[in-house]
């Protein structure tokens, strides 16, 4: 759970904490970003998509979808730099899958954005693409790796070796000999961001990508932008929304981020979310007809996980070899395990074998939070979120602030407190100055957007979809609620949540706000 990111909604494979995005220009502007037309005019390649690169998180070719539909992708070119739209380029990464209905029923693209920030959506929608063939019927399924991600201008820091040991060093400091060497490492990360990806660290704020967005919506030559954005990628909408609200086609944001709150707000709420999805996790064992393998009562298994981590902080026990697991990498394995119900046998099960010695699972999903495939190589994950994060978010904070708000953080989260306030610490010396303390999403004139909470989501609180919906303004935001657990609510497969956004994407049947479903 690295210390200043927010976790990839649908891919279950990135990490924690969120903050805010900014704008760089006017808010509200339908005007033309661009002065000449080279850049929107501009004809993609699309061809069969390769293996991902091992910065978008390594593997094989995406597999063809139910049917034999194939995936294809392509470049963009859009400005480094958008104050010089006719200046220096950089590549965008996309992939699409075509619509697979009669063409007089195609409505367009549908671009998905599913979060982190730092998430490659290159490698994302493929993993989830049988997901959305319905919403396929009427549109090209779009995605891709936003600028700083993947292979789009990629973010750059510290290599394998490197950051194998940076996720293991211990991230809840308990002198000022260990808090020194947190500051430390955390500048030797950031010092290697700024050597390696200078140049574009400056390039990579949530404006900057959603002015991608708009050009991708010509280039794909769409009128209006659908859009479909879960976790941070609501928040990449919402942006969009305030820049181009007369562009907004049929959007829906799913595991909406709270787009009011500073970062030490979001890192708060985020210990509160995490911490109920621990008490829910303890609650669903211990009611099982067969004992708790983990715990005789809810209290119980969290005193045990409590326990195991104060232990680890002492003493490691065999992880991945030659790895072994810490308090801090099982502290990112039992997050990871929250972000969906069906994760939770796993926690249970790594609990289990940690209890006697075997740290194995637990670093199994500490590695997949962190960006970290089976060959020891890292996806950039987390450089991108780094860096992303800190050019949108103004706050610094120091060691003094972190200590004065530790008690505040203990009491929302008694397990996950204490790393979530020291992770404030992650933007305190970039080498990029932060625009805002938060995004501003008000989008007058823009058509509804299905904003949708999770009550039991541990990353993005349920109380952010409301706040999302009303910061959008009125007759903007319809707010839905799904009372469930996990990070997100269509993947849930819940029929209401489904029928609600296929009404509204394929039909354009815009639900009752206040419309709940369980």
């Amino acid at each position: 759970m690295p210390s200043q990111s927010q976790p990839r909604a649908a891919a279950l494979a990135a990490a924690t904490l969120l903050l805010s995005a900014t704008l760089t220009a006017c808010g509200g502007s339908d005007s033309k970003d661009s002065k000449d037309d080279h850049l929107p005019a501009q004809k993609l390649s699309w061809k069969d998509c390769p293996a991902p690169a091992d910065s978008q998180g390594g593997g094989e070719a995406p597999s063809p979808l139910p049917g034999g539909a194939g995936w294809q992708c392509a470049t963009m070119k859009a400005p480094l730099d958008w104050a010089k739209p006719t200046g220096e380029t950089i590549d965008i990464a996309l992939i699409k899958a075509a619509a697979s209905g009669d063409k007089a029923e195609r409505i367009g693209s549908l671009v998905f954005n599913f979060g982190g920030p730092g998430g490659s959506g290159v490698t994302t929608l493929p993993a989830f693409g049988p997901e959305y063939a319905k919403l396929r019927t009427r549109y090209d399924l779009v995605s891709f790796d936003p600028r700083g991600v993947g292979r789009s201008a990629g973010i750059e820091c510290q290599d394998a070796e490197q950051l194998d040991a940076y996720f293991q060093e211990d991230s809840t400091p308990d002198d000022d000999a260990e808090t020194k060497k947190l500051i430390d490492n955390v500048k030797a990360f950031n010092d290697a961001c700024e050597k390696n990806s200078g140049r574009t660290l400056p390039h990579v704020r949530t404006t900057d990508a959603a002015r991608d967005m708009d050009l991708m919506r010509q280039v794909l030559g769409d009128d209006k932008l659908h859009y479909f954005g879960i976790s941070y990628g609501t928040e990449l909408g919402g942006v969009f929304a305030h820049l181009f609200p007369g562009r907004v086609g049929r959007a829906v944001f799913d595991a909406v981020v709270d787009p009011t709150q500073t970062a030490e707000q979001g890192s708060l709420g985020q210990a509160e979310g995490f911490q109920l999805a621990l008490d829910n996790f303890a609650k669903d064992c211990t009611s099982q007809v067969a004992d708790c393998p983990v715990g005789d009562t809810e209290q119980d298994v969290k005193d045990r996980i409590a326990k195991l981590l104060k232990d680890l902080d002492a003493k490691p026990i065999p992880g991945i070899p030659p790895r072994r697991l810490t308090q801090t990498a099982a502290t990112n394995g039992i997050a990871q395990s929250l972000y969906s119900k069906d994760f939770w046998p796993y926690l249970t099960q790594g609990l289990e074998e940690a209890y006697d010695g075997d740290g194995k699972i637990l670093m199994l999903l500490s590695d997949s939070m962190n960006g970290r495939n089976e060959d020891g190589e890292y996806s950039n994950i987390q450089a991108a979120n780094v860096a992303i994060n800190c050019a949108d978010d103004k706050a610094r904070y120091s060691t003094q602030h972190v200590e004065e708000k530790l008690p505040a953080f203990r009491k929302a989260s008694p397990l996950f407190g204490e790393y979530l306030a020291w992770g404030m610490l992650g933007c305190t010396d970039w080498a990029v100055e932060g625009q805002a303390d938060h995004p501003d999403v008000s989008a007058e004139g823009a058509p509804p957007i299905v904003v949708i909470g999770n009550t039991g989501d541990p990353a993005t609180p349920y109380e952010g979809a409301r706040k999302m919906a009303r910061a959008l303004g009125e007759g903007v935001g319809v707010e839905l609620t799904y009372k469930g657990q996990g990070h997100g609510a269509y993947d849930s497969k819940n029929t209401c949540v489904r029928d609600a956004v296929d009404g509204y994407l394929l039909d354009g049947k815009v639900p009752k706000s206040g419309t709940v479903c369980s």
